[in-house]
């Protein structure tokens, strides 16, 4: 996902003077990142009551995904820190001037706020950790319940699962939308993923759903590679045997329509750009790179590439409108074109197993996406 430190969904923290009007109202568990090196400590923190455009969500289950790493080992993220952005959850109270979601709904936690207006800019909630008031800038799903700004929660269909649901609100959103939201990738045109995890897959689900003519997914793992064929990829590339561009290249006759980064490192940025097809004088533009990965420092491009009309985009969110696309993930859920109970592999009971779940995905493990489940309905 490519976003700015402050919008990755983990919520920067910062301590703040006690306030008279947001007296803490209930204990949960989170886990805390509280020293840079160090295990997450799930500990008990105190939440406040909800305020007017606030949410009190009792999760359900949360994903676990690689944005999370980049926090946990940038040594400017603030601590304490609480993390996560994904998850689904039932609302046990709300603000007054809420009225999207009521008590009792299950809904979805995300990192994407629902109205992209300057007005709804999502809020910082306060919650109290060894007894000190703290500011959460974002959203955090780590933790068995979430005080949230109502632009950071949407409704879910009851009908469906909440354990799988839980990775809509960033795998999902980033992936698909990338190809139908950012892209906007028609019927018939080449497509070609750089890294094929839990967002890739995604990725690869959106462009099937877009009907792209052919889907190309390049990684250096061999059972990804593999498992990225039931997702959509109509050929695999492993990188290790050689060049992918020149692979690509090949297989579609000078390069693809669309080129996805889901990874975000140097020499994946440059690849997707020299995957696309060139331009041709008066016939047509070239192809488009679009960046999802998250970068972790300055880049350098031949900048000849990008001569015969190359483009190169980045994808925050997915170019997401949640009101409209949550629901229309859910429902090509429930008719079988996007398979989230294929994509989660691997299902972590209980908060405690969170630091298990961060050292699988560090170590490469999760082949798609990891969930904690913490309680079902």
């Amino acid at each position: 996902m490519l976003a700015a430190p402050d919008a990755l969904g983990g919520a920067d923290t910062h301590r703040m003077a006690a306030r008279p009007d947001r007296s803490t109202s209930m204990k949960t568990r989170a886990a805390v990142h509280v020293q840079h090196g160090q295990p997450l400590a799930v500990e008990e923190v105190e939440l406040a009551d909800p305020g007017p455009e606030e949410v009190l969500v009792k999760l359900f289950a949360s994903g676990i995904c690689h944005s999370q790493l980049h926090q946990l080992h940038n040594p400017a993220q603030a601590t304490p820190a609480l993390l996560g952005h994904e998850a689904t959850g039932v609302v046990l109270a709300k603000g007054r001037e809420v009225d999207h979601v009521h008590e009792g709904d299950h809904v979805i936690v995300t990192w994407v706020p629902r109205d992209s207006t300057e007005e709804a800019r999502p809020r910082p909630t306060v919650y109290r950790f060894r007894g000190e008031e703290q500011r959460a800038s974002g959203i955090y799903t780590w933790a068995e319940h979430v005080l949230a700004h109502e632009q950071l929660v949407l409704p879910l269909d009851p009908d469906v699962p909440v354990d799988v649901t839980a990775i809509i609100g960033c795998a999902v959103v980033t992936g698909v939308g990338a190809v139908l939201g950012t892209a906007k990738v028609q019927p018939g045109q080449t497509v070609a993923v750089f890294g094929v995890g839990g967002v890739g897959i995604n990725v690869l689900a959106g462009a099937k759903i877009a009907q792209a003519g052919r889907i190309i997914a390049v990684d250096l793992e061999p059972s990804k590679l593999d498992y990225a064929r039931e997702f959509g990829a109509t050929d695999c590339i492993d990188a290790r045997d050689g060049d992918p561009v020149e692979a690509i290249q090949e297989l579609t006759g000078g390069g693809v329509d669309f080129a996805f980064d889901a990874i975000g490192h140097e020499v994946t940025m440059q690849q997707i750009v020299a995957a696309t097809k060139p331009g041709v004088l008066g016939v047509r533009r070239g192809g488009t790179a679009v960046l999802i990965g998250i970068p972790q420092g300055p880049v350098t491009f031949n900048a000849r590439l990008f001569t015969p009309e190359r483009s190169f985009i980045g994808s925050l969110g997915g170019s997401s409108h949640p009101i409209e696309d949550y629901p229309q993930y859910v429902q090509w859920f429930k008719e079988g074109a996007l398979p989230l109970d294929k994509m989660v592999t691997k299902t972590y009971e209980g908060l405690d197993s969170i630091n298990e779940g961060v050292a699988a995905l560090e170590r490469g493990e999760i082949r798609g996406r990891s969930i904690m489940v913490y309680d079902r309905p």
